[in-house]
Order: structure tokens, then sequence, then C-alpha cells
């Protein structure tokens, strides 16, 4: 085997934390092996001024650490699995998930505890279609506006008074030991997390045998189960990560339950449904869960927004 493993890294503080983490994770489980991180800027990280779905999608997180492991710069890179589009290219392979954070979507406000505190007429913050969505479905008495930029970047406009709150992804918060400025989990039944939400992926060339022999001992297999079964529902809606549609599994390592929905962008509709089975039927679960979806109307809002 090799003994050097190098990982392609965003330069985000809680990128480099995400990388870090496997890193520590890698030499763990792997005494011998000296662990590397590869810093990269991507295209999505240096136009933050744009929502994404107007610049190409959060692929453009992707895109050049991807070059780095097919130019050989790198033998892995470590993803936010709501970040990775449901197609990857066909020379790269997604073999490893750890453990999950938080799926949970959070509000973060310095003056209201609940978005049922809001006043009507109130700002939010959010970059996320999926958000912005639902969140226009459960306070239509109110303004949402786009927002971009790392962490600390929106958490500075929100105290800079550009906001009145900002929905931000708890997993992050809590990585970055920023879990304070939650001031609520929202619940899925309020807003339904995004496709592996809260979960970390490892990407690598397809055909680098002695890498996946280093990585294999960090998969988790119970998280496999879940982002399976929401990564179909995003690949049978289109795979789109800028588009409003959210996927959430959760199972018991018998049973699984997964819930999906798709939105129109200003609220008006939600197309929403759930699906049980055996995780051993994880993924055509999904791919269910999504027809049931598209019958149900969902076809029609997704074809005005592609």
């Amino acid at each position: 085997m090799q003994r050097t493993l190098r990982i392609a890294t965003r330069q985000s503080q809680l990128a480099r934390w995400q990388a870090e983490l496997v890193q520590q994770r890698l030499q763990t489980a792997w005494p011998d092996l000296a662990v590397e991180l590869v810093g990269l800027s991507t295209q999505g990280d240096r136009v933050s001024d744009r929502p994404l779905a107007e610049v190409g999608g959060k692929g453009l997180f992707l895109s050049e650490l991807e070059a780095a492991l097919e130019n050989g710069d790198a033998d892995i890179a470590v993803h936010s699995m709501k970040d990775v589009p449901a197609e990857i290219p066909a020379d790269m392979a997604l073999p490893v998930v750890l453990a999950p954070a938080s799926p949970l979507d959070a509000f973060v406000s310095n003056h209201y505890a609940t978005p049922a505190d809001l006043p009507a007429g109130s700002l939010i913050g959010t970059a996320s279609p999926r958000r912005q969505a639902l969140f226009r479905q459960l306070r239509p008495d109110i303004r949402v506006d786009f927002v971009r930029g790392n962490v600390q970047t929106r958490l500075a406009k929100l105290d800079g008074g550009d906001f009145d709150a900002i929905v931000l992804a708890c997993a992050g918060l809590d990585r970055l030991a920023l879990d304070k400025r939650i001031r609520m989990r929202l619940p899925p039944e309020q807003c339904l997390p995004a496709v592996g939400q809260g979960v970390l992926g490892i990407e690598m060339r397809a055909d680098d045998k002695q890498t996946l022999a280093r990585i294999e001992p960090l998969a988790e297999k119970d998280t496999t189960v879940r982002i399976d079964a929401e990564r179909a529902v995003a690949r049978r809606l289109g795979g789109n990560c800028h588009l409003p549609i959210a996927a959430h599994g959760v199972h018991d390592g018998h049973h699984l339950t997964l819930h999906a929905c798709v939105a129109e962008t200003d609220g008006t509709r939600v197309v929403a449904d759930r699906i049980d089975g055996p995780i051993a039927e994880a993924e055509n679960l999904g791919t269910e869960l999504a027809d049931r979806l598209l019958a149900a109307g969902a076809d029609a809002i997704l074809q005005r927004l592609v």
C-alpha cells in the first residue's frame, strides 16, 4: 500500500475541519500512513455574490477537487454529502460515508427564538432554494432573501443587521463549536433536511484499489443505508443540488422510513410523501418515493425550474 495519502480540501474553516477529521481517523486506523492536506480554492468559493443556481450549482464546490484527483495531485476528497450531485463522474467513486452529525437545519437569530416569533415582514437569509421554499410555505408573511459565504461570513451579516434571522446547517455550527448561536433546531416537519445533510463522504478515483483499502475502515454502514435512499430520490428527480428538493431517512437497523418533498420556490405548493420498508431495499425505496412525488405533481414543478 501507499505510505502517503493526500486529501484535497477547500480552504474554508469548515472544509478543513472536515478534512482534518478524516486525516485523524486515517492516522488512527493506519499508524504507518502519512496523511497530508492539499488545500484548493474552488469556483463555488470564489463566486459568492450570486446564488449557486446561477453559476452552475453546488458542483462548483467539487470540480477543482475532482480535477486534483484526476490529475494525481490528491488521492481523496472529503465532501459534505449535501453538496454532492446525485451523479458523479464515471471515473470517480464515493465508497465511504462517515457517521453523521445532525441532519437538521438551524434557526439563528439575535432577537427571536423560533420562526414563529418573527414579526410579519421580517427578513430571513439563506442560500438554499430548499430552505427558501420551505420557509415561504411556513411563514408566507415574511421575506426570504439570498445570503452566501462561509459560516462566519453569514453570521457576520446577521450580526451586522442585514437579516432578522438566517438558516444554516446544524452540523456546520456544531463542528465549528458555534452551536450556541443556534436558537432552534428545526424539526423535519417544519424544514425537511437536504439530501445527505450532516454526512461526510470520501470521493476517490474509481480504479484506485490501494486508496480504497485505506479508507474502507472509516465507512459507517448504518449511514450508508440512509444516504443510498436519499440520493436515490435525488437521482430520480434530476439530481440538481440547487433545486428545492428534500429527502430524509431514518432507520432502526431493519426498517427504513424515508420522507421527501419537492417545493415551488415561492412556497405556494409542496409535494410531499413518505415510504417505509426494509433497509435492504433502501435505494429502491428512494426511487419509488421519487416516482410517487413525480406522479403527484413534482414533475410539473421541476420542469418549471430546470
